[in-house]
């Protein structure tokens, strides 16, 4: 048996323990691994008619080749935002072009049948996509198209539907806390207003739990648009009732003003996303105008999801892997490991698409005060989903 492994989207501590503990299984068992280079990147690009090249696009991975990559954050096999069912004629690998994958659109070309070709000539029986909705969505259709797929849910958002826990998380709250505790420092010195601005496009998970975790004063999150000028109130009052004269909010890079649309630049991807980013500094430069205070802004961004996972993302990264070989041993298709309820498990890949996950915010979040309200931990999961 051969299985194929890649990693999409944005990068996040966890994945290289989880490929090397996919490879030690799959080695032990007789099995043989091809990693493909930068996502879906690499099946798109493999070039069928030149063999020559195409260790560029996919490696060999053995115990040797994986030994050491749990050490370090990130992911050896490199990432992208690829999606090879919708690709811009300026996209087109130059092998590609010519071809005609969507005769109703010129400009996005729908390249599965030129992926699925791939995968026949390097004879992968089964695929392992490591990643968000959006590289797993892809990897839904081409189960769809009846390849065999075990999907594993990761991104520091945590906001993959259909589970508990996706690799990342644990670290980049872990980095978060620790970043807003360093940045009191400066906060408290200088009296001002600390706004944090954290990853999460359309879940505010990780500016909820980072804030709950690290005592912050108010936390915006992506699900609830907010009044600057009831946040300014609040905030003052936080001020005013620190001994050390200043206060601490973090804000998601998905929230919003009350009636106005996130903040977006750029291009979108082949998602259909534009990045994110400066909802930090429009609510920074806001609070100064409405307290009449300074503000201290800091965009923490990627420093969320650099360096080494934490103790909880390498035991969910090796578990995971082990659990999609125990899907792929026991000959199931289809299917995503999870965590429910506190409890590993599978589900089917199709759930992806029946909902999006988001903070519980009756539950969760107090949208009169704009902070955490978590009071009544008894029953709940232990990710507070």
């Amino acid at each position: 048996m051969i299985i194929g492994v890649l990693t999409g989207g944005g990068d996040v501590p966890g994945l290289n323990p989880t490929i090397k503990a996919l490879v030690y299984r799959a080695q032990e068992e007789g099995y043989e691994v091809l990693g493909f280079r930068r996502g879906w990147w690499g099946p798109l690009h493999y070039d069928l008619g030149d063999d020559s090249l195409n260790w560029e696009r996919v490696i060999r991975l053995d115990k040797h080749a994986v030994r050491t990559v749990d050490r370090t954050g990130g992911t050896f096999l490199h990432t992208s935002r690829t999606r090879p069912s919708h690709v811009a004629s300026a996209d087109l690998p130059d092998f590609l072009r010519g071809a005609d994958f969507d005769p109703e659109d010129g400009q996005i070309h729908d390249c599965t049948p030129h992926v699925l070709d791939v995968l026949e000539r390097l004879e992968i029986d089964v695929l392992v996509p490591i990643g968000g909705d959006d590289t797993l969505s892809y990897g839904l259709r081409l189960h769809e198209e009846g390849m065999r797929v075990i999907a594993i849910p990761k991104t520091m958002d945590n906001d993959v539907y259909g589970t508990d826990y996706c690799i990342g998380f644990s670290t980049a709250v872990t980095r978060s806390v620790r970043f807003i505790h360093s940045l009191r420092t400066s906060a408290g010195s200088h009296e001002r207003i600390g706004v944090i601005e954290l990853f999460g496009r359309n879940s505010g998970e990780t500016s909820l739990i980072a804030a709950y975790l690290a005592g912050v004063d108010r936390a915006i999150i992506s699900e609830v648009p907010f009044d600057p000028e009831k946040l300014a109130k609040l905030v003052m009052e936080d001020k005013r009732s620190n001994p050390s004269n200043y206060a601490m909010i973090t804000i998601s890079e998905g929230a919003s003003i009350m009636g106005e649309g996130i903040v977006e630049y750029g291009k979108a991807d082949a998602y259909g996303h534009r990045k994110l980013g400066g909802i930090g500094t429009e609510t920074s430069d806001l609070l100064k105008k409405l307290t009449g205070e300074r503000t201290l802004y800091q965009q923490v961004a990627y420093l969320m999801r650099s360096g080494a996972p934490d103790s909880m993302d390498l035991m969910v990264g090796f578990n995971y892997a082990n659990m999609a070989m125990d899907l792929i041993s026991g000959g199931k298709t289809g299917r995503m490991v999870a965590i429910r309820q506190g409890k590993y498990t599978n589900i089917p890949m199709a759930t992806l698409s029946e909902g999006v996950k988001r903070v519980d915010v009756d539950e969760l979040y107090d949208v009169d005060e704009y902070r955490p309200k978590i009071r009544h931990v008894d029953g709940k999961p232990m990710f507070l989903y």
